[in-house]
């Protein structure tokens, strides 16, 4: 359905349809109440925080678990932040923070697998195409660095592509 055609067909619902159908978004579509939770109460700086700390629990659990170093966790809050129109400044510290915790787990842990690098790299790439998007190289240049020279100070096998 095009744009225009939804807009035909909500101005001719009655208020009471329009609100009926709004509330049967909200209670069937995750997104949907996410948006309108993030409209009402976005509190920023709450939903950065809890993010960081499930990113630091994947590498450094707070129970007796063994760490999953899931990248994806860190990727869906992102898409999640990107979507609901979160500050950019404070989506580049989440990606920036998800690559150095990593980077601390490597410190302290010797890894095997090659994927585990490369998705590192991966995300340190999405993150560099974020920050020169959002025209935040400015303020994110000394960290990018910083995470750049651990890479090549753990003698990662693809440090060059940092």
């Amino acid at each position: 359905m095009s744009k225009k055609a939804l807009k035909r067909y909500i101005s001719e619902l009655s208020k009471e349809q329009l609100e009926e159908q709004i509330m049967e978004l909200y209670s069937r579509l995750k997104e949907v109440k996410q948006f309108y939770d993030f409209v009402f109460n976005p509190n920023e700086t709450k939903r950065i925080e809890e993010c960081k700390f499930k990113i630091k629990n994947e590498y450094f659990p707070v129970s007796r678990r063994k760490p999953k170093r899931r990248r994806s966790v860190a990727q869906k809050f992102i898409k999640l932040f990107i979507k609901l129109g979160i500050e950019p400044m404070l989506i580049a510290d989440v990606m920036l923070f998800n690559i150095e915790t990593a980077i601390l787990f490597s410190t302290e842990n010797t890894i095997k697998q090659e994927a585990y690098f490369l998705s590192i790299q991966r995300s340190y790439s999405e993150a560099e195409q974020y920050i020169s998007e959002t025209g935040l190289n400015v303020f994110f240049h000394d960290r990018m660095d910083s995470i750049t020279k651990q890479v090549w100070d753990q003698e990662w096998f693809n440090r060059e592509a940092f």
